[in-house]
């Protein structure tokens, strides 16, 4: 079975690969579906996904294909994928070494009462492909027509707000000490990854509103981590008349000089931890509790 439903507190997800079946689109994966006890709407676009791994990136090779049918721009969505069901809490999703990028990655999913669901992701390079300066990965969630498109975060020791006004502008948000500046081939198509924000964070979370509800994605670390926001990413609500957007997130990690293979990736793991929430509103107060108390169980 490519998917599985999961009840555990108040949350229900449905989680699965990339195949698709009834009126979920293929080329979507992670949490398919997830919806709380107190509301019955799915977070999530139905056809689409949240945290759902979209992109392996180098600056040069995505971009370079995103003209041309995006099979390389979209390689996790077209390379074979594999669920498995660990426990009645827990699934894992194994994509082997993919065909452009050799990348291969383990993405886990752990439901944890009351509305908490824990996610894992380790991935390793396999061959010496990557031609700029980074490995770079992006997860996207398609928000169902929420009123409010805004993710929120704290940065200069104030919550800031990010709504960007169309696709691609201004779409990225780095942490206040990124000294990475990533690279691009020339002349190369645009990308939700390529435009930077005047904002930067400082704690490792975001959240959004969707009407008495919260989704909060909190980081085990902030090097690598990168917030992106498209404001209709997951397409259009004709019923409600508005878009759905997307809240996204990125890790990179830097490669050094890519033309010096003897600075080997090669066959090392990368990776991160992150804590997803998806309950009625919190106080910011109580949000910033939640992460702090969260990211202190790590040590």
């Amino acid at each position: 079975m490519a998917h599985e439903t999961f009840q555990v507190g108040d949350l229900t997800a449905v989680i699965g690969d990339n195949e698709g079946y009834d009126s979920h689109r293929p080329g979507y994966n992670g949490v398919h579906r997830l919806t709380h006890k107190s509301e019955p709407t799915p977070l999530f676009v139905p056809a689409y996904a949240g945290l759902n791994l979209e992109h392996i990136m180098d600056g040069d090779q995505e971009l370079r294909d995103a003209t041309s049918g995006g099979k390389v721009f979209y390689e996790p969505r077209n390379s074979p994928m594999q669920f498995k069901k660990l426990s009645e809490v827990e699934a894992e999703l194994y994509q082997p070494p993919t065909p452009t990028f050799f990348l291969e990655s383990w993405t886990r999913f752990r439901l944890v009462p009351p509305h908490y669901l824990d996610f894992t992701f380790r991935c390793r390079p396999t061959q010496h492909v990557f031609r700029r300066n980074f490995l770079g990965l992006f997860w996207a969630s398609y928000i169902n027509a929420p009123e409010d498109k805004s993710m929120y975060f704290r940065g200069n020791g104030l919550w800031q707000q990010l709504c960007t006004p169309q696709h691609n502008v201004g779409s990225t948000v780095t942490h206040w000490n990124n000294r990475l500046e990533l690279t691009f081939a020339p002349n190369s198509p645009d990308a939700l990854y390529k435009n930077l924000s005047p904002l930067r964070f400082e704690d490792p979370f975001f959240y959004g509103l969707f009407g008495k509800m919260m989704f909060v994605v909190m980081f085990d670390r902030t090097e690598g981590i990168r917030f992106t926001h498209s404001p209709s990413g997951g397409g259009v609500n004709g019923e409600k008349g508005t878009t759905n957007p997307a809240w996204d997130f990125q890790f990179i990690v830097p490669l050094g000089n890519p033309d010096r293979p003897g600075e080997d990736y090669i066959l090392k793991e990368y990776g991160f931890r992150a804590r997803a929430i998806y309950c009625e509103r919190l106080s910011r107060a109580d949000v910033l509790k939640e992460f702090q108390q969260w990211r202190a169980s790590l040590v």
